[in-house]
């Protein structure tokens, strides 16, 4: 078990003025990453909001919202921080929009892939300090394409042999304004993403078929079916949301899975994977609606879902956690919600079980999974005290619990000696050793 602070800049601290402990400001934890080597990469956003600012040109008054990305090394040590989505005062504009930033990924190259909604993707250098590379996708609400878009994914996970796992985003769908993640697609792993280099994404799964609004427009090259370019009739049949629809015998209910999303799938190894699809949210309480955890392989076979799990007792609705996980080099899959966290093996049978309604588990509410690493740990996310915790998963997944129980006891105790090195206040976790880069 290991135990980092999830920090912000001094430097981005001090240019504002920021008073942790007065109000308007926020920071959220959204997605974190591994190396083989054991560097971390964790993706934050830092922002405040006070109507009385809105005009002003001081900095120490003025409204801001950032993305974050920070690099921990091996000793759990920031090392360095690339601050983008707009521009720091006195600095020049940001090379990466501000966007809904969906996750990251490390290429097998070390660069760092950046997604973002509805599919935009952004290359930055190991260390942080330049952008490689940006394919844009803008948001596109008049669903027609603008004239600079050039795609890549909404999101990117990374197989052993290198394989990219991306789902990619369609407009004209049903009668939804703009882009929505649409598309399971895979890359082979002798087709590099790099500078100048874009690989063909082999379609292998489409969430919703009601594309007559679409045009030729809307298609793009790189993501194909067949022969030619995903659009309209051209994609995978029958969709996810038809044949999750025929599995559960939900066709034609109101509570199914028409008009239902996906979340970013995982790779559970080089040729399985695992796509989240929840059904359609109301206003009103969504305990107990329709979901799936889809188990696809690379030939668009629907083998299932992750079993063992009861639509309301099990809920992801409630605090709305769709994130699964796994672990592509052990063939396992993992989901955290509020009522508990739940492991798999490939087989897609429920392995283990941790209620949350049990006292040792209790404190797993607090938090959110955000990603397996290479050497098989989960990393969760504190979601109020912005604290990292590397929790080892054991080759047995029998004794899951007993290591996660450990963490958790271990939690405290780590806790206190972070806060006697960094001192924060209101969980603001401040550090001026790490390499400032303003992309």
């Amino acid at each position: 078990m290991t135990l980092l602070p999830i920090t912000v800049p001094a430097s981005l601290l001090d240019v504002h003025h920021l008073d942790p402990e007065a109000g308007g400001w926020g920071f959220r934890v959204d997605h974190a990453v591994a190396t083989a080597a054991g560097d971390s990469y964790v993706l934050t956003g830092l922002r405040r909001c006070r109507a009385q600012a809105a005009d002003s040109a001081d900095p120490a008054e003025q409204n801001f919202g950032y993305h974050l990305i920070t690099r921990y090394g091996s000793d759990g040590k920031p090392t360095a921080t690339a601050v983008f989505g707009q521009a720091v005062p006195g600095g020049g504009p940001s090379a990466i929009p501000e966007r809904a930033v969906v996750n990251l990924a490390v290429l097998p190259d070390g660069a760092i892939a950046v997604s973002s909604h509805p599919g935009s993707t952004h290359l930055l250098s190991p260390d942080l300090d330049a952008v490689l590379a940006s394919w844009p996708m803008s948001w596109g609400w008049e669903n027609k394409l603008d004239s600079g878009d050039d795609p890549f994914a909404a999101s990117i996970a990374v197989t052993p042999s290198g394989r990219l796992l991306c789902a990619t985003s369609e407009y004209g769908l049903s009668d939804w304004a703009g882009a929505h993640p649409n598309i399971v697609a895979v890359s082979e792993p002798d087709a590099p993403l790099g500078p100048g280099r874009k690989p063909v994404l082999r379609a292998i799964a489409t969430l919703d078929a009601r594309t007559h609004r679409q045009s030729e427009a809307d298609s793009y090259a790189h993501v194909r079916y067949g022969d030619g370019p995903v659009g309209r009739g051209n994609r995978p049949s029958p969709s996810l949301t038809e044949a999750l629809s025929t599995l559960t015998g939900t066709s034609g209910s109101l509570y199914g899975y028409r008009d239902s999303r996906m979340s970013r799938p995982a790779a559970l190894g080089d040729d399985l994977f695992v796509v989240p699809v929840f059904g359609k949210i109301y206003r009103s309480s969504n305990r107990g609606q329709e979901f799936s955890f889809a188990v696809v392989d690379d030939r668009g076979v629907l083998h299932g879902r992750l079993g063992g799990l009861h639509l309301r007792e099990d809920s992801p609705f409630t605090g709305f956690d769709f994130t699964v996980v796994a672990d592509p080099h052990r063939a396992r899959a993992f989901h955290l919600n509020r009522y508990g966290l739940y492991a798999w093996t490939a087989d897609r049978v429920l392995r283990a079980r941790m209620s949350t309604a049990e006292k040792p588990f209790k404190p797993l509410v607090h938090f959110a999974l955000l990603e397996c690493t290479p050497a098989g740990e989960l990393l969760l996310a504190h979601r109020r005290q912005h604290l990292l915790l590397r929790v080892p998963v054991p080759q047995d997944l029998d004794d899951l619990a007993v290591a996660v129980e450990a963490a958790l006891k271990g939690y405290g105790r780590e806790r206190t000696a972070l806060k006697k090195q960094y001192a924060p206040v209101n969980w603001l976790w401040s550090d001026s050793a790490a390499t400032v880069t303003c992309l």
